[in-house]
């Protein structure tokens, strides 16, 4: 994931995502079949990069990113709903492609062109300041969060749970959203609950374009690693807040960082 790529040897010129014809599989890392059309979007925000667009620019037709990446339309189409969903990039009928305006505190025109979901780099930084963000969230919200706070923070702690337990994914990270952004409320700071949504949107653009249905591994510490946070916040005790969030942050890296690997060696 050097260099723009979550998975770097796997051709996203390739419509099928897999090798171009004529190239030995074998100059390839093993890794699971991705479909062509998350390779292009990782193409497309790489140009987008590359070409130093800004929020509100027009980008190259469907046709011409097409010719560019060596796919068809239909490929790049579906790479745009996938851009657009995550806020990266908006289709106007009748007028063309144009690099999102997005209006977030970090999806502004400062931070809209710097961040790529599929840089490891970027990815890693953005971590970082989730465990700042995260940390200082806890330590106040065990000093000032309210007992509807407290319940709401135990309620999304138990739908984590719940979704591990059952193995629905979908009820797991419903939770996890509720989960962070409950403690940040209980902060009583705007600008960390700002900051702490404005960021997961930003990590959900990495896990929607490069490691979709992969990352999660440690789902089972997961719950456990709510439950500390969520009993030091409880027992009014910051040090203890701050420091069970910020081991949560470095095992969901950690989970990040372990699902790469094996992407890139096996």
């Amino acid at each position: 994931m050097t260099d723009g790529a979550l998975v770097p040897g796997v051709s996203a010129g390739a419509p099928n995502g897999r090798p171009e014809t004529g190239q030995p599989e074998t100059t390839r890392p093993a890794g699971p079949y991705r479909p062509g059309y998350e390779l292009v979007a990782e193409q497309i925000l790489q140009l987008i990069a590359d070409l130093e667009l800004r929020p509100g620019d027009r980008m190259p037709t469907e046709n011409e990113l097409a010719a560019r990446m060596g796919t068809s339309r239909t490929v790049v189409r579906e790479a745009v709903k996938i851009l657009s969903a995550i806020g990266r990039v908006r289709a106007h009928k009748g007028r063309g492609l144009y690099v999102a305006d997005d209006e977030g505190m970090l999806g502004s025109s400062r931070w809209g062109g710097f961040f790529l979901p599929t840089n490891l780099d970027h990815v890693y930084m953005l971590f970082e300041f989730r465990r700042v963000q995260e940390t200082a969230a806890g330590r106040l919200a065990a000093v000032h969060a309210t007992p509807a706070e407290l319940r709401a923070i135990g309620a999304a702690a138990e739908m984590c749970r719940q979704g591990h337990l059952t193995d629905e994914v979908a009820l797991f990270d419903r939770g996890d959203e509720d989960f962070h952004l409950a403690v940040a409320t209980a902060s009583h700071n705007q600008f960390l609950v700002a900051a702490v949504r404005e960021a997961r949107r930003l990590q959900r653009q990495s896990s929607t374009i490069g490691l979709r249905g992969t990352v999660g591994g440690h789902a089972a510490e997961a719950v456990e690693e709510h439950l500390a946070i969520y009993h030091a916040i409880r027992d009014g005790d910051p040090e203890a807040a701050a420091a069970a969030a910020g081991l949560h942050l470095d095992n969901t890296l950690q989970d990040y960082r372990s699902e790469i690997q094996r992407r890139l060696f096996g």
